[in-house]
């Protein structure tokens, strides 16, 4: 399977314009789960063009975007720029290059399926302080939803070669128990959705690294297939994806 780390470097417009953000209500529920206050020192570890990012600066908070991707770094920066509080940081989850006990809470958005899960362990707990918190947090598209989104699943699956072995639900409850370790977890699920017009549900498509680029041979069939999925499901012209916004929220016992 092709590095992770270099998955997205063809897909950052698409990336930017079409992914989901998460809800607001993160930051509300991470102050409930685990006291988050704007005066934490936050490590987004594997930020991306910084969507994460952007709700804990909006917040008060100092961010560390740790990004392996370099179009994806510098995408995150200049979208970023203008947030004096942000730094980015060429590092990956297993080597962040931030120094030890040196953060309040490390979050990963969208990423943690990525990474060596025990090597990954390993750094956070070095570079948390002692009494710091994890966060991983995932927008899951529902895909039994509508009609539309079973659709969207089966073309999907049909067309992109690889989606079976990057499909979050291969990451279980019990990987994610393994990783908090002792010190357990909670999770809290949040309500999220998009709603596109054709060239929106092509662009997140295509935002998405399962799906076959330009040059394979399976990309306009995958089109034209979600086009017929669009037109037969569309309202009024648009369609949507509907998210259960996971929060795994705990603390890494040393």
């Amino acid at each position: 399977m092709t590095d992770p780390t270099t998955r997205f470097s063809s897909r950052v417009e698409d990336y930017i314009r079409y992914r989901p953000r998460y809800p607001r209500e993160v930051i509300p529920s991470l102050e409930r789960e685990c006291g988050l206050t704007p005066a934490w020192l936050v490590a987004d570890v594997g930020s991306g063009t910084g969507i994460l990012s952007e709700l804990f600066l909006a917040n008060g908070n100092r961010v560390f975007g740790v990004e392996p991707n370099p179009e994806m770094r510098e995408a995150g920066r200049g979208l970023l720029s203008g947030h004096p509080r942000f730094e980015s940081v060429d590092g990956r989850a297993e080597a962040t290059t931030l120094a030890d006990a040196s953060v309040d809470l490390v979050a990963a958005g969208q990423a943690f399926h990525w990474f060596d899960r025990s090597s990954t362990r390993s750094e956070f707990v070095r570079i948390l302080k002692p009494a710091g918190w994890v966060v991983l947090v995932w927008n899951r598209r529902r895909k039994d939803a509508t009609s539309f989104a079973r659709a969207y699943h089966r073309l999907v699956r049909r067309w992109s070669p690889d989606y079976e072995r990057v499909d979050l639900d291969n990451l279980t409850d019990e990987m994610i128990t393994d990783f908090f370790g002792p010190g357990g977890f909670r999770l809290r699920t949040l309500e999220n959705r998009q709603v596109f017009d054709l060239r929106g549900l092509e662009g997140r498509l295509m935002s998405s690294s399962y799906a076959p680029e330009p040059g394979h041979p399976n990309h306009g069939p995958m089109l034209a297939e979600l086009r017929e999925a669009f037109d037969a499901h569309n309202v009024n012209g648009t369609v949507t994806f509907d998210y259960a916004t996971a929060l795994y929220v705990g603390r890494l016992l040393r």
